[in-house]
């Protein structure tokens, strides 16, 4: 029985039409699989590989540690290097309010953790999201997502949830002294890359402000550069109480975080003691591939390099299919007439050489969100591939 039929018998499935393709290498931006056959990565494990597949850094990082040890203890009970040295880099990173990091094993499980640290810090029940947003896909992250497409069959969930219309400002008049914070993506990325408009997330800000609630941004999908500064809030002006991080975050390796000020993050200590624990939350093994990650990042000056492939992407694709191009940075929703049509592009692209997927929000719209080292000469490679594939498509 071949590898395809065991995924196909054994693995737990996420949809009934898996693509089924096989990679046996990656390296930078490109997939090989089992046949020879190399793809441009226009998706990067969706935001995950943000210094390209297998950099030789993060490699030496993980092999380095292997040596020394993997597994030790839940988080937060005894001192593992990888984790401070992370957990400090991090800090001399973001503003001074965000200086304490509470590592998990995933980005839902840092939605879970900064829900659970809202609750208990502000004693409060109240957590308000916005629809068309995705901040995982776990029981209480579920209960924030804003589509009742992928919650109706999962209720009932966590009560005491307000939904709100992103960028509309009347809507945040309903964040009150009730709320113990405002969770939201810098940029809604599942909605096909939808942006703050002028003005909105300072008001956002503001509100939270005015009435003690939390401010949570969850930049697990836009964090690390992708938006062309290394934090996506930082192009707002505009600082959370909690940040949420996750994919970028450990270098291709599974790690998320939420993080911020002490005497926040210190609730969690007693009242009870546990508040909250993990058992893989910042795996040494993970810290390490993720510290290796974030100083190439920084050293390569990766974000600096992000507008100008933004701009290639842009100039680049212009079809008369093509009904927009949304992008903040290398995060970028192409927008066709509907999904079936957004469907055949992705399965004739793949077909060509060129991996790609859709949105959950935005189905009719085509996902570019390469590693952050992808090459001018690969950016219009694939963009080439994308026009020519439009127009073997029947008008």
């Amino acid at each position: 029985m071949n590898n395809r039929q065991l995924f196909l018998n054994h693995l737990g499935q996420t949809s009934d039409s898996p693509l089924c393709l096989e990679i046996v290498k990656a390296e930078g931006c490109t997939l090989t699989d089992t046949e020879g056959r190399t793809y441009i990565d226009l998706i990067g494990g969706i935001s995950v590989c943000n210094v390209g597949h297998r950099h030789p850094r993060v490699i030496e990082a993980i092999k380095k540690q292997l040596d020394h040890y993997l597994h030790i203890m839940v988080y937060g009970e005894l001192v593992q290097s990888p984790q401070v040295r992370y957990a400090k880099a991090l800090a001399d990173h973001l503003p001074s309010s965000l200086n304490s990091v509470f590592f998990t094993a995933s980005g839902s499980e840092a939605t879970e953790g900064a829900m659970k640290l809202a609750k208990r810090f502000s004693n409060r029940t109240q957590i308000v999201s916005f629809r068309n947003s995705y901040h995982g896909s776990t029981q209480g992250a579920l209960s924030v997502m804003g589509s009742e497409y992928w919650q109706q069959a999962f209720r009932p969930l966590l009560p005491d949830i307000l939904q709100l219309r992103y960028n509309v400002f009347e809507d945040l008049d309903m964040i009150s002294d009730k709320t113990a914070c405002v969770i939201a993506e810098t940029i809604q990325a599942e909605a096909g890359v939808l942006a703050p408009q002028d003005g909105w997330m300072q008001a956002l800000r503001r509100r939270c402000n005015e009435t003690g609630a939390l401010l949570v941004l969850d930049e697990i999908q836009c964090g690390f550069g992708r938006n062309g500064t290394l934090w996506a809030f930082e192009q707002f002006g505009v600082v959370p109480d909690i940040l949420l991080l996750g994919k970028a975050l450990g270098g291709g390796m599974p790690l998320g975080a939420f993080i911020a000020d002490k005497r926040i993050m210190d609730s969690l200590t007693h009242d009870p003691v546990l508040g909250h624990i993990n058992t893989f939350g910042g795996h040494p093994v993970c810290c390490a591939a993720g510290l290796a990650a974030f100083s190439v990042l920084l050293d390569e000056n990766l974000a600096g390099t992000v507008r100008e492939k933004e701009s290639l992407f842009i100039s680049q694709l212009k079809h008369p299919a093509i009904r927009a191009v949304r992008s903040r940075g290398l995060m970028i929703a192409v927008e066709l007439p509907d999904f079936e049509t957004n469907k055949k592009l992705i399965d004739e692209l793949i077909s060509q050489g060129v991996f790609t997927d859709w949105f959950l929000f935005a189905s009719n719209c085509l996902r570019i969100a390469p590693p952050l080292t992808i090459s001018l000469s690969e950016i219009e490679t694939a963009c080439q591939m994308i026009i020519q594939a439009l127009n073997k498509m029947p008008g």
